[in-house]
Parts: C-alpha cells; structure tokens; sequence
C-alpha cells in the first residue's frame, strides 16, 4: 500500500491533475474498461477516498478527462491562433491540432473514438465544435472551410482505425494541402 498518499501535504489541484492523466493513460492503453477507480488511483498514487474526494463516481471521473481533453485542444487553438488571424485561422489551427493530437502518445484516442458509441460524449464534443464556430463564424463559417476541418477529422479517425496505413502522401503533406486550401476559401 502507497503511505505517501497520507503524509504528503494537501495539493488538491496537482492530485486532482495526477488523477486525470492517469485515467488518460489508462484509457490509452487499456481502453474505457481501463478506467477503474482502483486503477486510476493506484496509477495516480492516491487513496481511493482521495479519488472520490475530487469525482463522486467513475461517471464524473470520465466526464472530467473528456473536459480535460478539451481544455488541453483548446489551449493548442488559442496559442496556434495567437500566431495566425484573418480568414480560416481557426480551420488553421484545427487542422495543426488534430494532426499534433495524432503524433502525441496520449491522444485520448481511446476517449475521443468512444464519442462515436456514447450519445452523450457526442453531445459534449459537438456543442463544444459548435460553440468554437459560433465564436469564429467572423473567420471560419465558409464552407470549404468546414470541408477542411471534415478532411481532419477523417485523417484523425484514419489513423485511429488504420494505424500502419497513412496513404501515399505523408503526414506532413497532407496537412499542408489542408492549410493551403484554407487560404484558397
């Protein structure tokens, strides 16, 4: 058993975090069913009380990970679009996003592919995309620049489905094209 857990001073944030990416990279290699309240607070070096302490059931620890995940997405577009502005920068730093999430080894793919089964994780992620466009419609609300954050989307969930198989054109370039046709919209 983990005593450390009992003596170290109360750091609710940084133990609240500590369970997050521990149940992020449960789901990553194990899956949903990965999560557990005994895993993720073994993996995070807390209590299971502690655990509780921050999220009432494993419900509200998923649902957590799933804002967490899109804290961490927003963040990525708030800093790719204080470098960018004008016409498609929020497709711009959607597309850079998803390609980014596809090289980072935890994803959250095993959380992000569940949006397709769970209704409600696909109600969450969708009013989420759609408060983002309602807040860039000034920029982003042409039509081929939805086209373009589709295409990302499908090169995300390809390399999710397709691990081995990127297609002829490498990451890289394919991002590219993506990018550039933003700026032909």
């Amino acid at each position: 058993m983990n005593t450390t857990a009992y003596n170290r001073p109360k750091q609710p944030e940084q133990v609240r975090r500590a369970l997050l990416e521990a149940a992020v990279a449960l789901a990553e290699e194990q899956g949903l069913g990965g999560i557990t309240v005994q895993a993720v607070a073994e993996r995070a070096g807390v209590t299971k009380g502690g655990l509780f302490h921050h999220f009432a059931n494993k419900q509200a620890l998923i649902d957590a990970v799933f804002d967490f995940m899109l804290e961490q997405m927003e963040e990525t577009l708030d800093r790719l679009m204080a470098e960018d502005s004008g016409h498609g920068c929020f497709t711009r730093a959607y597309v850079v996003s998803t390609f980014e999430c596809c090289d980072q080894a935890l994803s959250g793919q095993a959380l992000t592919i569940s949006m397709v089964t769970d209704p409600a994780l696909r109600r969450r992620w969708g009013k989420w995309i759609d408060d983002r466009l309602v807040r860039h419609a000034d920029t982003d609300s042409d039509p081929r620049l939805r086209v373009v954050r589709l295409a990302a989307d499908g090169y995300w969930f390809a390399r999710v489905l397709h691990e081995g198989d990127h297609g002829s054109e490498t990451p890289q370039v394919l991002q590219a094209r993506l990018i550039a046709m933003t700026r032909e919209a």
